[in-house]
């Protein structure tokens, strides 16, 4: 089955994206990705890989350039004139801004192409930036589950989300990293991300903080931590982070964390949701950054470490001040 990208005009006389499968040649649509860190490098290679033609952009142009795949674009607005598909993957809200409606952005350069948004920075910045794309592009949601090792093996999720015809014609593209999740319309896939994130912050605490515990109870430290991989799978990746307190290289730094639960919570309140242990593991959370908010996420584990090394084994347990602080 080859593939074959087109462009057809809307009511409105703009362009727009239809990807599908037909006869001929194969030819594969031409990409532009906004940003080039850790996620970002980790897509251009494995689209690099699948054949297809890239442009690329980062803020800092060298660390684009250091990639050594596809062409390498001055601005945004230059880098998606060409391209068939925009992908950007970005570290926050003020970095999509910047690059879609900033100086030289790519809301400049569009033609009716398909936008695939695939930065944890929430669904309000999407609005933005749906209202700012209007007729000139067609944009979708779509956060990646999963560090840049399993992307980089094709093995991430990736949640969708969009009119159903942009959601189709999006994993056409995004099938080349991993699952691909069609979850609903735009901003859908930003929510779910948040909603995963949550639980991670929830996890990553409670595996740190039962980890510390159990070895303070006098048991085997692989034991501890056998018990809690059996009942959340997904820390099986982190033994040497939880168990021997390494905690690089950094493949989800804990500020960024931070930003996540920071959105999370933004959105919850929105929406009157009741969430106080998330509450609590944000407040936890946000701390820990402050003072090592580069290292990997489980390096939030160290307060419990620290505070195991100075507390007596016969004093009760306190509550920690972040808790009161957050309400808790």
């Amino acid at each position: 089955m080859n593939r074959r990208t087109t462009l057809h005009h809307g009511a409105s006389g703009a362009d727009h994206v239809h990807i599908s499968n037909g006869g001929g040649g194969r030819q594969l649509p031409r990409v532009a990705l906004l940003g080039t860190g850790k996620m970002g490098s980790t897509i251009a290679s494995r689209l690099a890989a699948a054949g297809f033609d890239l442009t690329v952009w980062n803020r800092t142009r060298q660390r684009a350039e250091d990639l050594g795949i596809g062409r390498v674009a001055d601005s945004p607005a230059a880098a998606v004139r060409a391209p068939d598909v925009i992908i950007s993957s970005l570290t926050g809200p003020d970095a999509v801004r910047a690059a879609y409606r900033g100086p030289w952005g790519a809301v400049e350069g569009l033609r009716g192409q398909l936008l695939i948004e695939m930065s944890t920075a929430g669904p309000d910045v999407l609005a933005e930036l749906a209202a700012a794309v209007g007729p000139r592009g067609r944009l979708v949601d779509a956060p990646i589950l999963g560090s840049p090792a399993v992307v980089q093996s094709g093995q991430a999720t990736i949640l969708v989300g969009g009119e159903a015809a942009d959601r189709a014609n999006a994993a056409s593209v995004l099938r080349h990293l991993g699952e691909v999740r069609q979850v609903g319309p735009l901003g859908s896939a930003a929510r779910l991300k948040l909603i995963a994130n949550s639980m991670l912050g929830d996890v990553i605490l409670a595996a740190a903080e039962l980890q510390v515990a159990g070895e303070r109870a006098g048991l085997d430290r692989d034991d501890v931590f056998w018990v809690l991989q059996r009942v959340a799978p997904g820390l099986d990746r982190r033994r040497a982070d939880i168990v021997e307190d390494r905690h690089v290289p950094t493949l989800f730094a804990l500020r960024d964390l931070a930003k996540d639960l920071n959105l999370a919570l933004a959105l919850y309140r929105q929406f009157g949701a009741d969430v106080p242990l998330t509450a609590f593991a944000r407040s936890l959370i946000v701390a820990a950054a402050a003072e090592s908010g580069a290292l990997e996420i489980t390096s939030v584990g160290r307060r419990y470490r620290s505070a195991a090394r100075d507390v007596p084994v016969d004093r009760e347990p306190r509550v920690p001040r972040e808790a009161v602080a957050a309400g808790v």
